[in-house]
């Protein structure tokens, strides 16, 4: 499985490439748009590591061409970096189509870490292991056609988006802290002052519509996912 690294810093580039295939991870870089366009056209990458900050053509531009494109391409998961810590930067890369995000500086283990807990999601999207159907009120997930039905209306989530709900869903009622989210949906260990979870819970709220209620936050725990309609429970 490939992982295309795209940042325009070359002395960045270099040293996360090392780390990521001294790891066993097989990994190109690419300094900007022209070089990733050309590199896709060769040969479509298992996971995209995508920098915000680059010349000409910013990484969330490239993002919502990525999930614009027809075929295989839209669906890769991607993970932003970038030196911005800003909330309103991270939800604009996960409104773009973002499954991940870390900011500059990162440790190279954490990189890895991400980096390989994606490539195992990536894996487990395209080979289907999942055929059952979750059920909860409004909500269906198809883990065959990786497909969420709000009402009978599909609406489209990232690999993460899909990750994190099939996980409360299975889970519905109890309350999952931020740390156990992290450890089971994201595969690697909670990181102190991390707004990963929040993020991708505002994000996928957004995407609920007026089912976002469904998703309760529990104040200073974490969150829980409740029926949309008194009485409602899970169905597989």
């Amino acid at each position: 499985m490939a992982v295309y690294y795209v940042e325009d810093d070359e002395n960045i580039r270099q040293l996360v490439l090392y780390a990521l295939t001294q790891s066993g991870i097989q990994a190109e870089g690419q300094p900007d748009d022209t070089a990733f366009r050309a590199a896709c056209a060769k040969s479509i990458p298992d996971v995209v590591v995508l920098d915000i900050m680059l010349p000409e053509v910013d990484g969330l531009e490239i993002l919502r061409r990525i999930r614009n494109t027809p075929g295989k391409l839209s669906r890769v998961p991607v993970m932003m970096v970038t030196a911005k810590n800003s909330e309103l930067d991270i939800v604009r890369a996960l409104d773009a189509g973002a499954d991940e995000y870390i900011t500059k500086p990162f440790g190279m283990m954490e990189m890895v870490s991400r980096v390989r807990a994606m490539l195992r999601r990536a894996s487990d999207w395209g080979g289907g292991r999942c055929k059952d159907v979750l059920s909860l009120g409004a909500l269906s997930l198809d883990f065959q056609a990786r497909e969420l039905l709000v009402d009978g209306a599909p609406v489209a989530l990232t690999m993460r988006e899909f990750d994190l709900l099939a996980y409360m869903m299975r889970h519905s009622g109890v309350v999952l802290s931020r740390e156990k989210l992290l450890q089971n949906v994201w595969g690697w260990d909670f990181s102190g002052g991390s707004r990963t979870v929040d993020m991708h819970v505002l994000t996928l709220r957004q995407k609920l519509g007026e089912h976002a209620d469904a998703v309760e936050t529990v104040r200073g725990v974490g969150y829980r996912l409740v029926g949309s309609r008194p009485g409602d429970s899970v169905v597989e």
